[in-house]
């Protein structure tokens, strides 16, 4: 982010923020969904967050932690929206939402998209924020602590263990175990 367009909405610029809000939205949203498991909450977490941020920026400390700032803010609202919604969660389809690929300009297989969209499935709501924030967006350990609020030890074993608990339902599904059976092997 530039710190410059950061200040400038923080002086009620309203067309500095929205330049920062059109760089960042549908990273906001894709995150979201990876936590929430469905694109409506996705979108109305991300709206949330974005409402705060626009409330609460005149009241930023450091401009350069802006990106940090408003994770923590959809951190937040996407607990709400769990919180809220707690006894309907669904699944959100990993191809609706934009992924970071490892090879550069490359484009993840359909397949490992749905056995990860299933993995991730399996993960906690803490496990897939930190999952989500570490991987999805490229934040470092610091800044998804940063941005969940959590101590550095706790998000380092958050990640290692969501990490543990993905590969165990990955392999318990290439060797073609029922649900039932991948959810006992990861018991």
């Amino acid at each position: 982010m530039s710190r410059e367009l950061v200040e400038q909405a923080m002086r009620g610029d309203r067309d500095a923020f929205a330049l920062l809000i059109d760089r960042t939205h549908a990273r906001l949203v894709g995150t979201a969904g990876i936590i929430l498991r469905d694109r409506g909450w996705a979108e109305d977490a991300a709206q949330d967050a974005l409402v705060r941020a626009w409330r609460d920026l005149p009241g930023l400390r450091d401009p350069g932690r802006f990106d940090a700032w408003l994770h923590r803010l959809l951190v937040r609202a996407c607990q709400d929206q769990l919180r809220r919604h707690q006894h309907e969660l669904t699944e959100v389809e990993l191809s609706e939402l934009p992924m970071r690929t490892a090879e550069p300009g490359g484009a993840a297989h359909l397949e490992d998209r749905d056995e990860l969209e299933r993995g991730l499935h399996r993960l906690t709501d803490q496990q897939r924020t930190v999952i989500a924030l570490r991987y999805y967006v490229g934040l470092t350990d610091t800044e998804v602590a940063a941005a969940t609020g959590l101590p550095i030890g706790t998000v380092k074993s958050r990640i290692f263990r969501a990490l543990d608990a993905l590969r165990a339902a990955l392999d318990a599904e290439a060797r073609g175990g029922t649900a039932a059976q991948v959810e006992e092997r990861l018991s």
